[in-house]
């Protein structure tokens, strides 16, 4: 039998989504959407892409959330989107109301299955998620880590003139400007870059890094990133679905670790089958620690204005 993946709304991270899930096979998928016609028609053209790509999934657009019942993973990309002059927490009381009712009508039909979330403020969204739902929170996940490790590494990568596959990294905390990507644990070829690169061009990248997404909003002017976004979260839902035991940076609810409780953080973690199946504490310096802590309160502060 056929996995299932539903993914609600069928704007630019959605509908990339779907296409990146397609291609990869990882299941039949229903695209969610209140606009009439817009998940209809996103999902034929997807299915007519079949033929020509090669792969063999079935892909349905629907207005209503009964086509979504029994899925096995539901990514929750619905909400409004950053434009120009907006920071992430511009978005929360609009999206915080989205998110409670597509997660409550979700939860209602796939009582099983394992929530990511993409909707900004990423890591409060993926709190309301968890207490809307009442599901374990290895079923309750946030995509940050896996895109913000993707920008790390793209910006090393363009640095130095080299092959981005070669490029280990990984960004900590929340997913906004105070991320902590941990330049001593990032490498080329298993060579540390701070062998390779100068502390001014560390800094200028880290920099980047933290403002990745507000860069491409400016240069877009009239939405927010999507294709990596999307790509960061099938990355995910292939890791679930195909129980892949994946060592990735994804937004965790931490109760102690790394000496933060009760709120979402990007940390590494193992990603299977279950979800979240273990959260890694890597070692961290005095500077890193405060650095993940800070990013942690920036998150808390966020949630503290939630009315749910």
């Amino acid at each position: 039998m056929r996995k299932k993946i539903t993914i609600v709304g069928a704007g630019n991270v959605g509908a990339t989504a779907a296409h990146w899930a397609c291609t990869k096979e990882l299941g039949d998928i229903v695209l969610v959407d209140v606009i009439e016609g817009v998940p209809q028609g996103k999902a034929l053209d997807l299915q007519e892409a079949g033929p020509i790509e090669g792969y063999d999934v079935k892909i349905i657009g629907s207005n209503s959330y009964e086509e979504t019942r029994g899925s096995d993973v539901v990514v929750i990309t619905a909400g409004i989107a950053r434009k120009p002059g907006m920071s992430r927490e511009d978005l929360l009381d609009i999206n915080a109301r989205i998110v409670k009712e597509v997660t409550e009508k979700i939860v209602a039909l796939s009582p099983q299955s394992i929530l990511i979330i993409v909707s900004n403020p990423l890591d409060v969204m993926a709190y309301v998620a968890l207490k809307v739902s009442q599901f374990p929170k290895n079923r309750v996940i946030g995509m940050a880590g896996v895109l913000d490790t993707a920008r790390f590494r793209t910006f090393i990568a363009m640095e130095l003139g080299v092959s981005v596959e070669d490029i280990q990294a990984f960004v900590l905390g929340g997913h906004g400007d105070s991320m902590v990507p941990l330049v001593r644990y990032s490498n080329v070829g298993g060579i540390p870059i701070e062998k390779l690169l100068t502390r001014e061009q560390i800094d200028r990248i880290v920099d980047r890094t933290r403002k990745g997404g507000g860069e491409i909003v400016n240069l877009l002017k009239t939405g927010s990133a999507y294709y990596a976004p999307s790509a960061a979260v099938i990355q995910m839902v292939e890791a679930i679905l195909k129980d892949k035991k994946r060592i990735l940076p994804c937004a965790a609810y931490l109760e102690g670790e790394y000496g933060i409780k009760g709120v979402y953080v990007g940390v590494p973690v193992l990603l299977g089958a279950n979800g979240i199946e273990k959260i890694f504490e890597i070692e961290l310096t005095k500077e890193e620690s405060e650095a993940l802590r800070t990013s942690a309160e920036d998150v808390r502060k966020s949630m503290e204005r939630l009315t749910l």
